[in-house]
């Protein structure tokens, strides 16, 4: 064999070897597994079989990112705490204000959040023109209308349901005497709800109190409420408990504040959760392990009474506000407490586990 034809059998030999390298490279490219993607922290929206919400603060959501970041990650349906009621968006006779409201739509649309209005009629929250109206029956009546079908109407399609009249029950039963039941009588709430529909009939309509847990004497005021608005086929959809509740409050009434709305048909919202540590305003009281597991239990069963009920008339549950330095609860009695499952620092609390542990 002549030296050219060794050199050339010896460089289609380089070759082929060179051709099995890339290719052997280039097949162990394609097999290699992808990189395992980071798993999704865990989150209340993420985590639980129904919607999760919070009351929020439009200037703490503008003005603070770990309560934006906080409400984005944890939440996937969102209240306004004020900026949709009254006096927030109806200051005087001819001035509409929804620039809050707006906001909070928005920021709603850019992060997948459900919204859920509050409140169309309440006894509070009313501006000075308001207590100070002068007219007839008739013209209280369209004050009313005038109201809730504009606020509806502005956000038609975009907040998918409304506590449309709030706290008209007293304590011991009885109707508010409200300035609503003073100029128009009791049956304004009726009309109030037709108003909403009209306005927005895709909107879910909800009548929403507190007290629904400190026993049979509320309780049963506002079922036999929703059960005759139900009953003359007025367009009412579901229930709002409000769930401002204590530690102290025994499990078989908050069970049966649940349960008991559930026996109506209609969706069921606990709309405004938090879990007073402090009631009797020890000033002197501090945050401890014990208080935070108390706490843990009492949220673990309301979700799961809550998670008991037929999983179509269940709207969700939302807490008010974010954290415990966000909360109504220690400025307006004025005393240390940590009612909300995130410490001030937008941290997760014993509370907040106790929820999760609640549909286990």
């Amino acid at each position: 064999m002549s030296f050219r034809t060794i050199n050339f059998a010896l460089k289609i030999l380089l070759s082929v070897s060179l051709l099995n390298i890339s290719c052997a490279k280039h097949e162990s490219t394609s097999l290699a597994p992808s990189p395992t993607l980071p798993m999704m922290e865990n989150s209340l929206q993420k985590d639980m079989p129904f919607p999760m919400g919070a009351a929020v603060n439009v200037n703490l959501l503008k003005s603070n990112t770990n309560y934006r970041n906080l409400v984005i990650k944890e939440f996937n349906s969102i209240t306004a705490e004020n900026a949709m009621k009254f006096a927030a968006v109806h200051s005087s006779k001819e001035i509409w204000n929804f620039t809050d409201a707006d906001y909070l739509i928005d920021f709603a649309i850019a992060n997948g959040k459900r919204v859920h209005g509050h409140t169309l009629n309440w006894y509070k929250s009313l501006p000075d023109w308001v207590n100070n109206f002068q007219g007839t029956a008739a013209d209280w009546e369209n004050l009313l209308k005038t109201h809730i079908q504009t606020v509806v109407g502005h956000f038609k399609g975009k907040v998918v349901s409304w506590d449309v009249v709030n706290e008209a029950i007293d304590e011991d039963g009885t109707m508010r005497n409200s300035i609503w039941v003073q100029k128009l009588g009791v049956d304004y709430i009726g009309r109030a709800f037709q108003y909403a529909h009209e306005a927005d009939p895709n909107a879910l309509l909800f009548y929403n109190d507190y007290g629904q847990e400190f026993g049979p004497t509320k309780r049963t005021a506002i079922l036999n409420l929703v059960t005759s608005l139900k009953n003359k086929g007025i367009p009412i959809d579901g229930i709002g408990i409000q769930m401002h509740t204590r530690v102290t409050q025994t499990d078989a009434n908050l069970t049966a504040a649940i349960s008991t709305a559930a026996a109506t048909g209609l969706k069921i919202h606990i709309s405004e959760i938090d879990i007073a540590l402090n009631p009797d305003n020890n000033q002197s009281m501090v945050y401890t392990t014990a208080l935070a597991d108390q706490q843990a239990a009492k949220y673990k069963t309301i979700v799961k009474a809550f998670n008991a009920i037929p999983k179509g008339q269940q709207f969700g549950i939302t807490q008010w506000n974010v954290t415990d330095g966000d909360s109504w609860i220690p400025s307006n009695y004025n005393r240390p407490d940590w009612p909300l499952p995130f410490d001030s620092n937008y941290q997760r609390k014993a509370a907040y586990q106790g929820i999760l542990d609640g549909v286990k």
